[in-house]
């Protein structure tokens, strides 16, 4: 056995189902080995970024990791998108990459870079392999580290030599970590501070739904009676229908009215990652009194200083809160802030008022089938406007938030959740950023419907540049015709030109057995944070 074998032993110890990659010259190795398991699939993309966004959302949307492959060099340096914002969203995710040989990697050598380097900002750990006996400890801790909260990325370097020298070694057997119990002390003084309080209210993240805490959190607020505001990345932590919950929050525009938060006086936040959307926005004047929910202690900043800090496992934290229930939370009108579906969701304009597409597309999916968002002016309607009713049914990239993850990312909601309808709604600029990977979907068998938002222009920078100089600069482009383009991956296109078609449309590419575009022109001429 040589290490490239060990190593794919030690990934199905792990529990990988699939790894997502493109072949290189360095990592030959462990490609011959991996094509001898007959528990991992390999993934071939048609770009390495394709292949990191694919693993972010696999390991969001199973909370185990997603792994990712490159060769050295320009493979590597293709990952790093992906990589870095699965580390920033706090999606659990293993990179692999080929390296040079040991013998080349301290000069100057065809494509060699210090992939180390590269990957230490965006990852919590990462190492080489450097003798083939340590193929154990490392993977292990990689794919530890990963799942550990706060979880993140993780990489492992195996240069071409060291992939080939023989070992005998086993993988490391894999123990499952518990987090603490919150203190009793946190409990007693979350509860007083409750009890004191004149305006509650329940800030959810991300952390709820990783935590799968997302039942404790819906106990919580009911037995207390306080009012529940998610994050975009934590919609769905709490049933839009639920009489306690209120729109998410998250714009960072100056325009955007804070709502219910600017009459909260104690803000308890549970599961909430500072990434997600900064205290600064909400906290600005520094006159909420804060109680933090989490599974590790809290980040600081000048605009996030706790009054106490309930540190553990964040649903049995909640279901410890519930239990010292005393009495509910005062009442206060919060309820005005609920908001139903606006005049513009009922437009019948065209192009399609965003409202109206965010309508039309809670009206044909059921509660567990997923939604995957792009990053541009639409992810802020998919934000504020698509209504969430279950936990990681809305994958909304708001980390390092970049731009081309919808179309991969629905491909990996689809091998998670193969019973579930999948849905990519992006822009017309972020798809064609990985639209590549439509063939890897027809390829491997992952329908899903891509809603391409079509109106020919960065639209949040657009935004941006009116807000702040009054006009606009270098941020309108020319489209391909998005159902020819279609076509030429052998895949059914549809172009809407009438609000009318929009249901009827959505329907018919839902039932198909390959995926499919849809062309939606739409008018985002109105701020998002008009309607929030």
């Amino acid at each position: 056995m040589n290490a490239s074998k060990l190593f794919v032993r030690c990934l199905e110890n792990e529990g990988v189902e699939y790894i997502f990659g493109v072949p290189g010259e360095e990592n030959l190795a462990f490609l011959d080995a991996l094509s001898e398991s007959s528990r991992i699939q390999f993934i071939t993309t048609r770009h390495e970024q394709g292949a990191a966004f694919m693993a972010n959302v696999y390991g969001r949307l199973s909370t185990y990791p997603g792994t990712c492959l490159a060769t050295l060099g320009p493979g590597a340096t293709n990952l790093i998108t992906g990589v870095a914002d699965a580390h920033l969203d706090r999606a659990p995710l293993v990179a692999i990459t080929g390296q040079a040989g040991l013998d080349r990697i301290f000069k100057e050598s065809h494509q060699y870079l210090d992939v180390m380097a590269l990957f230490k900002p965006i990852t919590k750990w990462n190492a080489r392999v450097e003798l083939p006996e340590t193929v154990p400890e490392i993977v292990r801790k990689a794919f530890r580290l990963a799942r550990l909260e706060k979880p993140g990325a993780t990489h492992i370097e195996l240069p071409e030599d060291v992939a080939g020298m023989g070992v005998d070694e086993e993988p490391i057997e894999i123990r499952r970590t518990t987090y603490p119990v919150a203190r009793p002390e946190s409990i007693a003084r979350t509860i007083e501070l409750i009890g004191l309080a004149e305006r509650p209210l329940i800030l959810a993240g991300n952390g709820v739904i990783r935590r799968q805490a997302a039942e404790s959190l819906a106990s919580f607020a009911r037995r207390f009676n306080i009012p529940v505001v998610t994050t975009f990345m934590g919609k769905g932590a709490l049933d839009y229908r639920d009489p306690l919950a209120l729109p998410p929050m998250g714009l960072r525009s100056p325009d955007a009215p804070l709502g219910v938060l600017a009459e909260a006086d104690l803000v308890l936040a549970v599961g909430y990652d500072l990434v997600e959307w900064e205290p600064a926005v909400w906290n600005g004047e520094r006159s909420h009194t804060i109680i933090h929910i989490d599974s590790t202690a809290a980040e600081l900043d000048q605009n996030y200083v706790p009054a106490t800090e309930v540190v553990g496992e964040i649903g049995d934290s909640l279901k410890a809160l519930t239990d010292a229930y005393e009495r509910k939370a005062p009442d206060w009108d919060w309820q005005r802030f609920r908001r139903q579906p606006g005049e513009e969701a009922q437009s019948a304009s065209f192009p399609v008022h965003p409202p109206r597409l965010m309508r039309e597309l809670r009206g044909v999916l059921g509660d567990e089938d997923i939604v995957i968002s792009d990053v541009g002016v639409h992810k802020l309607w998919v934000a504020t406007q698509f209504r969430a009713a279950r936990p990681n049914t809305v994958v909304i990239p708001n980390g390092l938030a970049s731009m081309g993850l919808a179309v991969p990312g629905a491909l990996a909601a689809k091998l998670v959740h193969p019973g579930r309808k999948v849905v990519a709604v992006t822009g017309d600029g972020g798809f064609m950023m990985n639209s590549q990977e439509l063939e890897t979907a027809k390829r491997i068998g992952t329908p899903f419907v891509v809603i391409i938002t079509v109106d020919e222009r960065y639209g949040v920078i657009e935004l941006n540049q009116k807000r702040t100089f009054g006009r606009t600069f270098g941020v309108t482009f020319e489209n391909p015709d998005f159902v020819a383009y279609a076509a030429s991956f052998g895949l059914p296109g549809f172009a809407i030109d009438d609000v009318a078609d929009l249901q009827p449309t959505l329907r018919r590419a839902l039932e198909l057995d390959v995926p499919s575009i849809i062309a939606v022109p739409v008018d985002s001429s109105q701020s998002p944070a008009a309607l929030a």
